[in-house]
């Protein structure tokens, strides 16, 4: 019935709403030191430089730093369209 199917889509509103950023990568850029951190182009997430979970890429002679490797696969398949 379309009642039912009205009930599940603002189940996942109401989802949606609640699953904000990890509240941490936003106390890891005020209490790192500067220049520790870096965020990934794609998604955002703070990323330590000293050991970047998904790497590094180079483009026009500046490095980027990424969570994971399917953030740095979709940035550099297209880097400009995340600058």
């Amino acid at each position: 019935s379309t009642e039912s199917g009205q009930h599940q889509h603002q189940m996942l509103h109401y989802v949606g709403i609640n699953s904000k950023g990890n509240p941490m990568s936003q106390l890891d850029v005020i209490f790192g030191k500067p220049g520790d951190t870096a965020i990934d182009p794609i998604c955002k997430m703070v990323v330590p430089k000293a050991d970047p979970p998904g790497g590094t890429a180079e483009h026009d002679g500046e490095t980027y730093y990424f969570c994971a490797p399917g953030c740095r696969e979709m940035f550099t398949g297209n880097p400009q369209q995340y600058l």
